[in-house]
């Protein structure tokens, strides 16, 4: 099946396979728990991510943006239960919907590159069975570029997300990198990092993978600010990213990654510099849509030319071919 684009409300162009692999496992008698995860094309590494839950979990929820590859199908042959959303370029926007179809006393959000140790996931059902928060922020250790990164503000003592959570305590919005807001009377936990005690993310293989993930998400992040009303400024696009450098390579200790450090302090520059050039473009141009249209109405004007008899050869138009 494949996605039609004539479908103008999400809920309603959403198609749902039943699954038809073995269930998901159990968290025993404590609360059930349910993982959502979005995926598109994900067939290197979703199996990873459902086998590293499926035998302590009640429910996987994969919702899927219509793969070109086997990840549905991975995702039934390991007992999840399959949805599918119309195509977006970040899955932050889709989050909410993945969320709602799950029927856990907790939910988990994992990425299909992303993994839960054994050790996690006792604390996970401890903490669900002991009901000692609502909602709580898991550390993450992140490895790019073939290594895991310690430092550069990338670090899982740094990075804790909230992950984990019962139904309504945790609201979620489209907002890129800042999708995850408690709810106002939610009880909050985060998680100390120790080893084994953190999601494991398998990010970016290269910088070519760095390189298309900032592609994507300053191209969004710029339309939502513009949509804010914010304006582009060269002054600010340069201090900010002076200062993001320093974050990262100076206050981070980055260095101590070694040139991996380097790497991700550099391209959070770019990622600041991209989002302001491309905040820049929308404000001079619009948005890709009117410069396609002004392109369009250009193309119209040199056709129009040969639809017009040229002065002299009367048999000169357009549908005649010249031998």
């Amino acid at each position: 099946m494949g996605w039609t684009g004539k479908h103008e409300d999400v809920q309603e162009s959403v198609e749902y396979e039943l699954m038809s692999g073995p269930e998901a496992g159990s968290s025993s008698s404590g609360p059930r728990i349910s993982v959502v995860i979005n995926t598109l094309n994900e067939e290197n590494n979703l199996a990873y991510a459902l086998r590293s839950v499926r035998s302590w979990v009640d429910e996987i929820i994969v919702v899927d943006m219509y793969s070109e590859d086997r990840t549905a199908e991975i995702a039934r042959e390991h007992g999840a239960k399959v949805y599918f959303h119309p195509k977006v370029v970040a899955f932050d926007s889709a989050r909410a919907f993945a969320v709602a179809q799950a029927t856990g006393d907790w939910i988990l959000i994992l990425d299909a590159d992303e993994m839960i140790p054994r050790s996690l996931s006792h604390t996970l059902m401890e903490i669900a069975r002991e009901n000692r928060a609502d909602v709580v922020g898991v550390p993450m250790l992140n490895y790019m570029l073939s290594a895991p990164m310690m430092h550069a503000k990338v670090d899982p003592w740094t990075n804790r997300h909230l992950r984990y959570f019962k139904p309504g305590a945790l609201n979620l919005t489209g907002t890129i990198h800042d999708y995850t807001h408690p709810a106002a009377t939610s009880r909050v936990l985060y998680l100390p990092y120790e080893p084994g005690q953190s999601i494991v993310h398998f990010a970016n293989i290269d910088f070519f993978d760095i390189l298309d993930k900032i592609n994507r998400y300053t191209t969004i992040e710029a339309e939502q600010s513009a949509s804010r009303g914010k304006k582009p400024s060269a002054l600010r696009a340069v201090a900010q990213a002076s200062r993001r450098f320093y974050y990262h390579y100076v206050k981070g200790k980055g260095y101590l990654d070694g040139w991996r450090g380097v790497y991700v302090s550099l391209a959070n520059v770019l990622y600041v510099l991209s989002t302001y050039t491309k905040l820049f473009e929308i404000h001079a141009n619009g948005p890709r849509q009117a410069v396609r249209s002004f392109y369009r109405s250009e193309a119209e004007k040199l056709i129009m030319e040969y639809d017009v008899m040229v002065h002299g050869s009367p048999d000169t138009h357009v549908g005649s071919l010249k031998a």
